[in-house]
């Protein structure tokens, strides 16, 4: 395993981070494709075993039990403090008022709920998982900071949003001398690269760490274009974010291409892909079967050509901004 720095950070993460919303009770929240805690526990240890020392959750990932699952691993694992672990606050997570959002109310309310189901006293990587428009981005911001000099989060991150959004709060953090963003968790991968416009070169510009969620655009880069799984039939959100398809479909066969050529699966080829981009620090790769960390962690090894990288992206169109909200 390789091991980076986030951003301009002092923070050693493994360059595969694994997604833990794979990780859940079926039966609570609308993930009903996710993996039990009998099935999901030798996935996670099989990720430690590797090296993978970076895991992403949040605390809406199947109403709280992906937290819970991956809190008992990491007891049982023994070593908290050579994981780097994440996890993300704004979705709704109860009826009614402050149910949801990025006020000073819920960001300190969820951070103690986190906390209480991932069974530790600090998370390394404390998230907004969306941006709020109804909550001023300076009592976010100071919130925010107040979990981190509190001592229950080492660093802070964001995800999706518009590149000006991000900007202003960076600023705001800057000039009343709060935390600012370690990292960036934005949606990109061979499908989706309209990230590449603003976004991605803001980040470099500022030293902010990219976790990229989707690199395998939710596995349509892995499979045939005309095959399907159970999340893809039932994921609801995820049929918003690819409605090019006829372009789409040319990625998806390139990639295949390439992927024969070299004797590798696909998974390799696309993941590879985001791995050589420079701003990327560690794609959060969503793994059900043993065998798709072994993709992740063989990417790592797999240095396409400059021709393949152009094959790779010649077919790609812009697509409507998606994964904001």
């Amino acid at each position: 395993m390789d091991y980076v720095k986030l951003g301009t950070t002092g923070l050693d993460v493994s360059r595969v981070c694994l997604g833990c919303m794979t990780y859940g009770a079926p039966d609570r929240g609308n993930h009903t494709w996710t993996l039990d805690e009998d099935a999901s526990r030798p996935i996670l240890r099989k990720a430690l075993d590797l090296g993978i020392n970076f895991l992403d959750t949040a605390n809406v990932y199947s109403a709280g039990s992906s937290e819970e699952i991956v809190g008992r691993v990491l007891k049982e694992h023994g070593q908290r403090d050579r994981i780097v672990l994440a996890t993300k606050v704004f979705n709704r997570m109860h009826e009614g008022p402050n149910g949801m959002g990025l006020s000073r109310k819920a960001v300190l309310s969820e951070i103690d709920r986190s906390l209480r189901r991932l069974g530790t006293d600090y998370v390394d990587l404390y998230q907004i998982h969306r941006w709020d428009p109804h909550t001023p981005i300076e009592e976010t911001m100071e919130a925010l900071h107040d979990v981190v000099k509190a001592g229950k989060a080492r660093y802070i991150g964001a995800s999706s949003m518009w590149a000006w959004q991000f900007a202003k709060a960076q600023h705001v953090a800057q000039r009343h001398g709060w935390t600012r963003f370690a990292s960036m968790q934005n949606h990109y991968n061979l499908l989706y690269r309209e990230e590449e416009r603003e976004m991605m070169p803001l980040c470099q510009d500022m030293g902010v760490g990219v976790i990229p969620w989707s690199p395998l655009a939710r596995g349509r880069l892995t499979r045939a274009w005309n095959e399907t799984s159970e999340r893809q039939q039932t994921d609801e959100y995820g049929k918003t974010l690819y409605t090019v398809p006829d372009a789409d479909r040319r990625v998806v066969e390139a990639v295949a291409k390439v992927a024969a050529a070299r004797g590798v699966s696909k998974a390799q080829v696309a993941l590879a892909w985001v791995m050589q981009k420079p701003f990327v620090t560690a794609p959060i790769i969503g793994a059900s079967k043993p065998q798709q960390l072994d993709d992740a962690v063989a990417a790592l090894s797999l240095q396409l050509s400059d021709e393949e990288i152009a094959a790779l992206q010649a077919p790609y169109v812009p697509h409507a901004v998606s994964g904001h909200s």
